[in-house]
């Protein structure tokens, strides 16, 4: 397509000029407004505020300042409309401003788009020359990014082209970055973006009155008797399969017969590629009683007569087994297809394939059930019904789920509507309260109101007439016909219906609710959605914590559901992707004294959870969610804590309580084996001095045997002294170096771009806790920079898995001893070489000497194994845990 734009405009007197901000800015506006044109040095800005901060005002005051011919581009069209409607209400008087377009066809000086709209646009142009000369001769000077998350990968690709071919200013805006993505996404990300230049954080937002008080509350149910026995079922299933498999002697002797393990030394390269791969045939023969080549553990790297326990055969040793024979290594294994093949079809029976994925433990599928178990439909009937209780006609409560199931729109029996979804709720609710006359339903393709809002509806737009018929179920609700001409409409009128109070109870689905659609009056949210990340949970839950104008005492609950796995004693995994997600929701402690933190920890969940105490649980719960002035009382509490959000990262023990105990293991040991080879000695000097007479009398053989013997034992002790003192060693180093390990991450960051914090407002500062835990603390930095260097924090001190470079810190004794740490460069500093070696020479300034490994060669990947044994993390099985504090 080859489009002949029209003559662009010459601007002279900027449009801009006309528009003023109409109102007062906040505090922490005025602070960003003040750093402004320092952020904008390098034609990049990028703003990172959580929803209800104002981003777009921002957006537009910046652009205000900037005077440049722009496009605005946003994830869906109703963000598009608000950069309009924003523009209009709060920097024009009369709405007066005119030059703003919707069509990227036909540019103004600020022209409004979706991200969508530029890509099909992009492919309309027979090469990416004319699609970059067409925005060249409109003269547009700068886009704006907004909620950049959100791209498709095939987006990319033209928002690259149109930034790097124009040397545009860019400003991007968002709510949550996403930090939890791959090391590849967050590259692309930060490249087009640019490093983060201001943060907005919640709890200043709640201190300006941007935010409103607010506190996340789960309420847990369990499944029902056929949930519960199909995971038993499953699980009995598993045990018979894994048991028939260790029977199975054609599976054993395709096993043993197996290239590794026959033509080892020619093979070693492929070997040290699969590692795991390797290790788990080992692991299973073990398991079936096969005694193991000792030359074939040297190949993992264990040392010549090394004492060698192998791994029992967990269900991950298995998957990891039976995904290279079924998929990766087939083809090498033609000789055997035929098995294969039976086998495959066994796994694929017993549920056990997921699109050619080995899941034996069935998370896949059948666990996914608790994250949909219809148990959660009684679960928000009973949220609904006490918030009900608690606020009356104030209640403006929203759920959001993924899928409207319109198959659920009539019925025959509720005990049928089993599936988590918009109709599902709207019927369980219905069919469930008393007071249903103010329920609703709002989402892309279906609406259904009360009957008696009609005539409202008609008052609010008496423009706009609405189609609408009878629901089949219950004539005391209409179902409104939705078109493209009346779907903007629509959503606006139900959502003044919604503010006015006809309707307190909205169900609507995450896609159309969950991001972008606003109104400052909801005061409970129930977030039923089980399909999303980090970044849409965190977008969803913005909807409700925004304050109200008019309403200064607002305080609202933000309600999680979880379905508890009763056959496991940590609640399962439903739980678990729970626990996941609220490492990106800030809020305050159940606690007293309370605290503002991320993490689940803040809510003081029980360690375990049993089928009988879920009831009680849930009282407790709605008893704290009851008391919304206390909610209020503990925000301004928690706020007069501290003034910045600062990242802890703690290296601790799982065992609470073997800190103390390794340490004491440590002494006693250490004083038990000295005073045992000093007594050796002192005994051998008294022979030679006391008991000389006694002994000459004694047979040559058996004085020399007594001799030898002594020898024996004090060597053996001394190897004993010397590996307690090495594992001491090797444990303190990393407590000892906590500070130097973190400037050494720090450095790195910000010679890699990451951190734009001047240094010298950083400061981490770390504390050797009672019972050997230490603790490392960041101030200063953004809260995005604090969850990079704790990202690399953690890839350093938790186990080894697979870095691209390893640093390895040789002893004084030389590299030929096993005195060796090895530590993982962190993978947002292992995509090049040169940034690795970034990475090493902050190591060498701040740490010690080290040398830098490549582990995807031969060489590299055995060393990799290697370093897998020697690291400390795996010797003392300590791990890592991060929280943002508020401090």
């Amino acid at each position: 397509m080859n489009i002949k734009p029209n003559i662009p405009k010459v601007i002279s007197n900027t449009p801009f000029e006309t528009l003023r901000f109409q109102f007062s800015w906040r505090n922490y506006q005025e602070q960003f407004l003040a750093h402004f044109n320092v952020h904008l040095t390098d034609n990049h800005l990028h703003v990172v505020a959580p929803p209800g901060s104002g981003k777009t005002i921002l957006g537009i005051e910046m652009l205000r300042r900037v005077q440049k011919k722009t496009i605005v581009f946003a994830p869906t069209l109703t963000i598009r409309n608000q950069w309009k409607n924003r523009l209009l209400t709060f920097f024009t008087k009369d709405g007066s401003f005119t030059d703003y377009s919707f069509d990227i066809k036909q540019p103004a000086m600020l022209t409004f788009v979706t991200y969508q709209a530029l890509h099909t646009f992009y492919k309309s142009f027979d090469t990416k020359e004319a699609f970059l000369a067409y925005f060249a001769s409109y003269g547009i000077e700068a886009i704006v990014l907004d909620e950049a998350h959100h791209l498709k990968n095939e987006w990319w690709k033209c928002l690259f082209a149109l930034k790097d071919d124009r040397n545009l200013t860019t400003i991007a805006l968002t709510a949550t970055p996403p930090i939890d993505s791959t090391d590849q996404e967050l590259s692309r990300y930060f490249e087009l973006c640019g490093p983060i230049d201001e943060e907005i954080a919640v709890p200043n937002l709640v201190k300006e009155g941007d935010l409103c008080p607010h506190q996340d509350f789960i309420h847990f149910s369990t499944p029902d008797e056929t949930q519960i026995q199909a995971i038993v079922d499953y699980r009995e299933k598993v045990a018979v399969f894994v048991r028939d498999l260790q029977l199975d002697e054609l599976f054993v002797s395709m096993l043993t017969s197996h290239r590794f393990l026959n033509v080892t030394d020619e093979i070693l390269e492929e070997i040290y590629k699969e590692p795991s791969y390797f290790s788990s045939i080992l692991i299973f023969l073990k398991s079936v009683g096969k005694e193991i080549n000792p030359f074939l553990l040297e190949v993992l790297g264990f040392e010549e007569n090394t004492k060698v326990s192998l791994p029992s055969l967990e269900y991950d040793w298995l998957e990891i087994l039976l995904q290279n024979l079924v998929f990766t290594d087939r083809e090498q294994l033609f000789m055997h297809e035929e098995f294969l093949a039976k086998l495959e079809d066994r796994l694929r029976r017993n549920g056990m394939l997921h699109k050619k994925r080995v899941r034996i433990f069935g998370d896949e599928q059948l666990y996914k059930t608790l994250a949909n178990s219809p148990s959660k439909l009684q679960s928000i009937v009973d949220i609904l019904y006490h918030e009900h209780q608690n606020l009356g006609t104030q209640l403006r409560a929203v759920v959001l789920t993924d899928y409207i199931r319109k198959e659920f729109l009539t019925y025959q029996d509720i005990t049928a509507v089993n599936l988590l979804g918009v109709l599902p709720i709207f019927q369980h609710v219905r069919t469930s309260l008393s007071d249903i006359s103010t329920l609703a339903v709002l989402s892309g393709t279906m609406v259904i109101i009360p009957k008696a809002c009609l005539e409202i509806l008609a008052e609010i737009n008496p423009k706009k007439t609405y189609k609408y018929s009878l629901l089949d179920c219950d004539d005391r609700f209409v179902n409104i016909s939705i078109s493209t001409q009346v779907k903007s409409d629509v959503v606006a009128d139900i959502t003044k219906l919604f503010e006015f109070g006809h309707i307190t109870m909205l169900v609507g689905t995450k896609s159309l609710l969950g991001e972008g659609w606003d109104s400052q009056a909801i005061n409970t949210l129930i977030l039923a959605s089980f399909v999303g990340s980090y970044v849409s949970s965190n977008q969803m839950r913005g909807r409700a914590i925004r304050s109200q104008q008019g309403n200064p005492e607002k305080v609202s609950t933000i309600w999680h559901l979880a379905c508890i796995d009763p056959t496991v004693i940590d609640g399962g995994s439903d739980l678990a992707k729970l626990k996941r997600r609220f490492h990106a929701f800030v809020g305050i402690s159940n606690t007293k004294p309370v605290y503002i933190s991320t993490g689940i920890g803040r809510l003081t969940l029980p360690s375990t959870f049993e089928s009988d105490h879920i009831e009680g649980i849930n009282e407790r719960t709605f008893a704290l969610a009851k008391n919304r002035k206390q909610i209020k009382n503990a925000w301004e509490t928690a706020i007069k804590k501290g003034n910045s959000l600062t990242t802890e990262i703690q290296y601790f023990n799982e065992n609470k309580s073997s800190g103390t105990r390794r340490k004491e293991i440590y002494h006693r040991d250490l004083a038990t084996y000295i005073s045992v080879e000093l007594s050796i000695g002192v005994a051998i000097v008294l022979m030679q001095f006391y008991f000389y007479e006694v002994f000459m009398h004694m047979e040559i053989g058996v004085l020399y045997g007594i001799y030898g013997l002594l020898s024996l034992i004090g060597m053996y002790l001394g190897f004993k002294i010397v590996t307690r003192i090495r594992v001491y060693v090797q444990s303190r180093f990393v407590h000892r170096n906590m500070i130097d390990i973190g400037e050494t991450v720090l450095q790195t960051l910000n010679d890699l771009g990451y951190v734009t914090t001047n240094l010298d407002e950083i400061d981490i500062r770390s504390e050797h806790l009672y019972g050997g835990d230490t603790v490392c603390n960041i101030y200063g930095a953004t809260r995005v920079e604090s969850a990079l260097f704790v990202k690399a924090m953690q890839e350093i001190l938790d186990p080894i898995e697979n870095p691209r470079y390893l640093l390895e810190k040789t002893s004084i004794f030389g590299s030929k001893s096993d005195w060796q740490n090895y530590f993982a460069v962190p993978s947002i500093c292992s995509a090049r070489k040169k940034d690795a070696q970034v990475f090493l020479d902050n190591w060498i300034r701040y740490v010690g000497d080290a040398k830098l490994r490549f582990t995807r060669t031969v060489i590299g990947r055995k060393l990799l194994i290697k370093a897998r044994l020697f690291h400390v993390t795996n010797v003392l099985k300590q791990t890592t845990k991060k929280e943002v504090i508020w401090k």
